[in-house]
């Protein structure tokens, strides 16, 4: 005659190999609807990456044409003002734009929102240039406030543009 011990180890073991083998069967039939249920989602997920790309690259072109100081050149110059005032507005333009994926209903909302999130940009920019009208000619000389200003204000501006399109 076996031990209690031994008898309740066995049936610890015994319902532990019935739990695995109906948790395996479970787990399996439940990854393979989690993994497709995923992938359908993938090709929304390329389609809205794709859109962010493209207004991102919008925005860059019409922000670099709109200042007149030539940013690229600057930065390749090693520049930390040109540097500071680009990165912020990036990051100014990209907080909204992620907003704006984030709670988009369709492609076509994400692109009407992308293209307002770059008209506020560019207001921000010359918003910026009031009290410190020179700013281009400072930003070109290398002054880091200058770029700092300017990049701070950029992100302020994205901020409250984000913020302003999730209510």
């Amino acid at each position: 005659m076996l031990s209690w011990k031994c008898r309740f180890k066995g049936a610890i073991v015994e319902s532990l190999h019935r739990l695995l083998v109906l948790g395996g069967a479970i787990w399996g039939a439940g990854l393979l609807e989690i993994v497709s249920a995923s992938l359908d989602g993938l090709l929304w997920f390329f389609a809205y990456l794709a859109t962010a790309v493209v207004l991102t690259l919008v925005y860059v072109v019409v922000y670099m044409w709109v200042t007149p100081h030539p940013e690229i050149k600057l930065i390749r110059e090693n520049n930390l003002a040109a540097s500071l005032a680009f990165a912020g507005s990036l990051i100014g333009f990209s907080l909204p734009l992620a907003s704006v994926i984030a709670n988009s209903v369709a492609l076509v909302d994400c692109v009407v929102w992308g293209l307002i999130a770059i008209v506020v940009q560019i207001a921000v920019y010359f918003l910026a240039r009031l009290p410190m009208p020179r700013i281009s000619e400072r930003i070109e000389k290398g002054e880091t406030a200058s770029g700092l200003w300017l990049g701070a204000a950029s992100l302020t501006g994205g901020l409250l543009n984000a913020a302003a399109m999730t209510s």
